[in-house]
């Protein structure tokens, strides 16, 4: 049996979105272990607000990973499980020994736009597929996203 018959969701129909979310899984792992290293390294005036922040971000973002992984077993895919599968899989890449705020914060608008435009490109074809748990899933990372871009933006005053 599978979750797919039981969800009225046909399983070759959901092989694309498993992929995709498998590679937006394999980005928020980089994209998660980059907050973790900004979140370690970060030096400065602005340590303390910036360690604190970073902090949140990486908690947010290892949930997602947890949301993601469970979606791609709901739709009877694997979740990719491994650094070297994340690796390949993934657009972003990992970033090391910076330390400076407003560079970690550039890589985080950088990253979180590679987030939000796959996050849009998984809602089309989700949407095609009529599987609304996924668009579900995404649209309320976006929108906190957006927001958080906003917020970022705002902070480096650009």
């Amino acid at each position: 049996m599978k979750t797919t018959d039981f969800i009225g969701l046909n399983a070759e129909q959901s092989k694309k979105e498993i992929e995709l979310l498998n590679s937006l899984l394999a980005n928020f792992q980089i994209y998660y272990q980059n907050l973790r290293g900004f979140h370690w390294n970060v030096k400065g005036n602005r340590f303390f607000v910036l360690h604190a922040k970073f902090e949140e971000l990486y908690n947010d973002a290892i949930e997602k990973v947890d949301e993601l992984a469970e979606r791609i077993l709901t739709l009877g895919g694997v979740p990719l499980h491994s650094y070297a599968a994340y690796a390949q899989a993934a657009s972003l890449k990992a970033t090391e020994n910076v330390s400076d705020g407003d560079e970690c914060l550039r890589i985080v608008l950088e990253n979180l736009s590679v987030l939000i435009n796959q996050e849009r490109e998984i809602l089309a074809v989700a949407a095609d597929n009529g599987d609304d748990g996924t668009q579900d899933l995404l649209t309320p990372y976006i929108s906190e996203q957006e927001k958080l871009v906003w917020m970022l933006c705002a902070y480096l005053n650009k």
